[in-house]
């Protein structure tokens, strides 16, 4: 199956369910709003996605590539914004886009094309050959996301992805959000910020207490709001 299949997914830490039974899909090419209140399970489905979070049971297959039978052929089809910025302090903006160009074999001459662009549009030109400790929060976010925008994989996961991004940064960011769609690439994602995510977004998935209390097309999903505040 194409796409993203989460099967019966149950998360433990510290003998404490975080996540019940766990299922979804998402198709290529749609944007899927991962919502719930503090503590619901999100950041906990983004980390067990990727690998940093072990499951207790279940299934997770990625165009039909089991995360656990093939994990490293899987996790070459995953690209992550985090929502804090994890860079490494001994290499420049620069050596972070050069070391995923490497990781994800992008041809050299099409990663300095892009690096070009996403700089430019990120207004972060200037900064390529600084180290993380000089930049700020926000810049460090901005070279986070350059690094997560440069592959073209089937699955995007982006925790808070406009967290400490200026106005024009986060509209470029949802600009390519859309253009990553458009190239049949899956995107979950997990907002605060509802009213874009609602802009954003063909689905949503609803989470309460680790479990999936919803889920369907975005256009329902304020009447779900009203229901979960009653």
């Amino acid at each position: 199956m194409q796409g993203l299949l989460v099967e019966e997914v149950s998360v433990e830490i510290n003998r404490e369910q975080i996540l019940k039974d766990i299922s979804f899909h998402l198709k290529p090419g749609t944007i899927t709003a991962l919502v719930g209140h503090n503590g619901a399970g999100k950041s906990t489905i983004m980390k067990t996605l990727i690998g940093l979070q072990e499951r207790k049971t279940g299934n997770i297959l990625l165009n039909g590539i089991s995360q656990e039978e093939d994990f490293l052929p899987y996790k070459k089809m995953i690209s992550y914004i985090p929502e804090e910025p994890f860079l490494l302090p001994e290499l420049t903006a620069m050596q972070h886009f050069q070391l995923y160009g490497r990781s994800y074999q992008i041809d050299e001459q099409e990663l300095l094309r892009k690096v070009d662009y996403l700089s430019g549009k990120m207004e972060i030109t200037d900064k390529l050959d600084e180290f993380p400790e000089s930049l700020s929060k926000g810049m460090r976010q901005k070279v986070q996301t350059i690094c997560a925008l440069l592959p073209d994989v089937p699955l995007l996961l982006i925790d808070e992805p406009f967290m400490g991004l200026d106005i024009y940064a986060s509209e470029f960011l949802a600009e390519a959000m859309k253009d990553k769609a458009g190239q049949e690439t899956a995107i979950l994602l997990t907002s605060h910020q509802l009213d874009r995510v609602q802009q954003l977004a063909d689905h949503f998935i609803m989470l309460q207490h680790g479990k999936v209390a919803d889920h369907g097309k975005i256009k329902d999903f304020h009447v779900l709001k009203r229901r979960f505040s009653e």
